[in-house]
């Protein structure tokens, strides 16, 4: 395995690692293994973002179309999601960072591979969802978005990758039950696409000859058609916050009435008591 590029993530103390998995004499093929490890549980902060960018970008830039495969240097989790503390302290996180480091996966013009080797629940789950291609662990590990738990609304770009990825009932379990996925029920319910590791994520690669996909140049606009209707989500961050404050108060005038009428039902039952 040869080293390309490091990338650090100053804040922690981590870092991204790029190498080439495959790196064998002259039949070296062109695979991104990206590693991150960002302590203590790879959170999607400014920095990680920032640095996940740069490095996507050396890949574009420098180096020959092929695939690139994430992954996580921390045994215990793929990605544990947001920092909230921080999420909410950063003026223009969500627009500025977050949807960015989406909408960086979901058109990048290489298939990419999330190679879930821990947990990854809330944010890390979505950018496992913005991957072309997931391969899961299949005895360690959970996929799951919790934010019912712990009362925190899932926003448009957060909801959109899963219904537009996943069937009905797997989305409703995912987002109203937040149930937790292994390996082999994320593979049942069709969020994952292989069981393993590396050595599995490599038979991806070459059984659905992903090397040259995106030799022609268009690997990213034909993502750019398909997921049309979660960009403009991504895109439309006022959009999207002004439709919430209209849902908000129309939700607000209903329980309004319905209390109303709650309260006036009362006062009749009472009177013929």
């Amino acid at each position: 395995m040869v080293t390309l590029f490091t990338i650090p993530i100053a804040s922690t103390g981590g870092s991204i690692v790029c190498t080439n998995p495959t790196a064998q004499g002259q039949d070296k093929q062109h695979v991104y293994l990206l590693t991150f490890t960002s302590p203590k549980d790879n959170r999607l902060t400014p920095a990680f973002i920032d640095a996940m960018i740069l490095a996507l970008d050396i890949i574009e830039h420098r180096y020959p179309k092929g695939v690139v495969i994430t992954t996580s240097g921390i045994q215990k989790f793929y990605s544990n999601g947001l920092d909230l503390e921080v999420a909410t302290s950063t003026e223009g996180f969500l627009d500025k960072w977050l949807w960015q480091l989406f909408r960086r996966f979901l058109t990048f013009p290489m298939p990419t591979i999330c190679l879930l080797n821990g947990h990854a629940f809330a944010g890390g789950f979505m950018l496992a969802m913005y991957h072309d291609y997931r391969v899961q662990n299949p005895s360690k590990g959970f996929l799951c978005i919790n934010e019912l738990e712990f009362g925190v609304p899932l926003q448009t770009p957060m909801m959109s990758i899963f219904r537009e990825k996943l069937v009905p009932t797997t989305f409703r379990n995912v987002v109203l039950e937040a149930r937790r996925f292994g390996g082999k029920d994320s593979l049942q319910a069709g969020i994952v696409d292989a069981l393993g590791g590396l050595e599995e994520t490599l038979a991806l690669i070459r059984d659905r000859k992903l090397l040259n996909k995106a030799d022609t140049g268009i690997y990213g606009t034909m993502k750019d058609e398909m997921y049309s209707r979660v960009l403009n989500g991504i895109d439309d961050h006022s959009g999207n916050l002004a439709w919430r404050d209209r849902v908000e108060d129309r939700k607000a005038n209903l329980q309004h009435h319905g209390l109303q009428a709650v309260e006036q039902w009362e006062k009749n039952n009472k009177a013929k008591l």
